[in-house]
């Protein structure tokens, strides 16, 4: 096959061949990396730093996001990267041949989201770094961050024209924000540390065990939001065993190591952006650096969201024949609309929409879980993965499989009783399990009764 039959090969949402499959471990851990260090890191250490200070923070955190990683981990990456194919792909064998429209429309609204949130910031980045460069008055903002957020857009398509080679490219460019991001953070904690010490979380609660699970829900719910990603990304490594180091340690630890510098801001000065406090610590310098650290981060990220999200898209009958510059124009149109038209929407919702995360994917992955290992015991038809017509072994009932859906009403429901994602009130055993693990958990085991009971006896889904 030919270098340019490559190149269209992972522009597709077919299986890759192992030919095709070019990342070594280095390349995926920094490729991941770069995605996994944003703008959210910071808000997610916002939302963190309203319940726990700077040393629990972390510690939540991290355990959280540990946590969060392993089970997207075990729930995609087993089928991604056996058969060289997207998240969306991984969950036809347990949603069936039409049913897998329910975790791509999961996914399209959760890259959007994210898209939006980290775009928004860059633009903003960008034009607080032209006021303080001086091209621009102070005035000329409102012109300019609609006007930044298109120029993003733009920069990520011309990234992607080039498919995963694009993401690889600019992955190894912009990895180095991360390193900056570890400068930032020494910056903050060597000269403010008696400040961040006495620190008193704005919203805690006065039992100290609630604070903790909270921290720790959201680096579960802050984790499971990879699951539209990593499909699109690991499918390009040609071993499982050595992609799992590269998955925990590139996707998983950037997250709360450089969530410190939001909780840390928080904290302290009110305010997690360090573009908006790096000039008060070091003075303009510091400040320039910041801002091109945040604007750097956000749009490798951005790169990785658009192309998992155009992938996913190759899954629809139609867009699979669309030419790639297309599809990627499919793809970011949405971020555009939301970036110009309603672009506070997601920062004053940002912690709805991280329960949204925990509600959505918690059963998702319980499902694919308990499937995989359970039901399947790792047994996997590639070929009816991508031919579903009437008789092919996913097709269930047409196209649907109770069981899986079911078992995503069971989870919600249970997300929904423990965690409130509007207001964060608790119930139940939420302090003690989290609202996301108990979802996982229901999720699983509705999902493995109903096939047994109804599916199995039935002679549907191959198992």
């Amino acid at each position: 096959m030919s270098n340019q039959a490559e190149i269209e090969a992972d522009k597709s949402a077919w299986p890759l061949l192992l030919k095709e499959r070019t990342w070594g471990p280095w390349q995926l851990g920094i490729s991941l990396a770069t995605a996994a260090a944003a703008t959210w890191c910071y808000i997610i250490g916002e939302y963190t730093g309203y319940y726990l200070g700077f040393g629990q923070g972390f510690a939540a955190l991290f355990a959280g996001s540990m946590i969060g990683m392993l089970i997207v981990a075990l729930a995609a990456v087993p089928i991604c990267i056996r058969f060289g194919v997207d998240s969306i792909a991984s969950s036809k064998p347990q949603f069936g041949s039409t049913g897998w429209i329910i975790p791509a429309a999961m996914q399209q609204i959760s890259i959007v989201g994210w898209n939006s949130l980290l775009l928004i910031f860059f633009a903003k980045s960008t034009t607080q770094l032209l006021i303080a460069l001086g091209v621009i008055p102070d005035g000329e903002s409102a012109i300019i961050v609609p006007a930044t957020i298109f120029l993003a857009c733009a920069l990520v398509f011309l990234f992607l024209l080039k498919g995963s080679g694009g993401l690889d490219r600019i992955a190894k460019i912009l990895v180095a924000h991360v390193f900056v991001g570890f400068w930032m953070l020494y910056i903050l904690v060597t000269q403010r540390w008696g400040d961040i010490e006495a620190a008193v979380p704005a919203y805690a609660s006065t039992d100290p065990l609630c604070n903790y699970t909270t921290g720790v829900e959201i680096g579960i719910v802050s984790l499971l939001s990879w699951w539209p990603y990593i499909g699109a990304m690991v499918r390009m490594a040609p071993k499982g065993r050595t992609a799992a180091v590269p998955i925990m340690i590139g996707m998983g630890a950037p997250v709360p190591l450089l969530s410190l510098i939001g909780i840390a801001g928080i904290l302290v000065l009110q305010v997690s952006d360090p573009a908006e406090w790096m000039r008060t610590i070091g003075g303009p310098v510091y400040g320039v650096i910041a801002l091109l650290f945040v604007a750097a981060a956000n749009l490798g990220t951005a790169v990785a969201g658009v192309y998992a999200s155009a992938i996913g898209l190759r899954h629809f009958p139609g867009l699979d024949r669309l030419s790639w510059p297309v599809l990627l124009l499919l793809t970011i149109a949405p971020v555009v609309l939301v970036g110009l038209l309603i672009p506070e929407l997601f920062f004053a919702n940002f912690g709805s929409f991280l329960a949204f995360i925990g509600m959505a994917f918690a059963p998702l992955c319980g499902i694919q879980i308990s499937d995989y290992y359970f039901l399947r015991h790792r047994r996997i038809d590639i070929r009816a993965m991508f031919v579903g017509g009437e008789g092919s072994t996913y097709r269930f009932w047409a196209g649907f499989n109770p069981a899986a859906l079911l078992a995503m009403a069971a989870g919600c429901g249970t997300y929904l009783y423990l965690l409130n994602p509007l207001t964060y009130v608790s119930h139940g055993t939420y302090d003690y399990t989290t609202a996301t693990l108990p979802t996982l958990v229901v999720a699983g085991l509705v999902h493995v009764i109903v096939t047994r009971l109804v599916v199995k006896p039935a002679g549907k889904g191959g198992y």
